[in-house]
């Protein structure tokens, strides 16, 4: 499995409820592509979202995103560094 992240803006701001809405309709579709949501980051204006998936590759995420039409800007595999 690789780390994937995914990038994406909003205009105007993520709310509290998009962000139910997008986890409601993603959740499924990720389960069905054995694909792990680990985490996400949003920016203090909510205008920017970084999520963290494991999954086989990056093409998986967007492929599994897909019938849940939902948009992304970026989606790239790459390597965790911790301290």
């Amino acid at each position: 499995m690789s780390n994937v992240i995914l990038e994406r803006s909003f205009d105007p701001p993520l709310t509290d409820e998009r962000f139910a809405e997008i986890s409601r309709r993603l959740s499924p579709c990720l389960d069905r592509s054995g694909i792990r949501w680990l985490r996400s980051h949003l920016s203090r204006d909510r205008r920017r979202l970084i999520c963290h998936f494991e999954a086989p590759d990056a093409g998986a995420v967007r492929d599994a995103r897909q019938p849940a039409r939902l948009e992304h800007e970026r989606v790239w595999s790459g390597d965790l560094l911790e301290p």
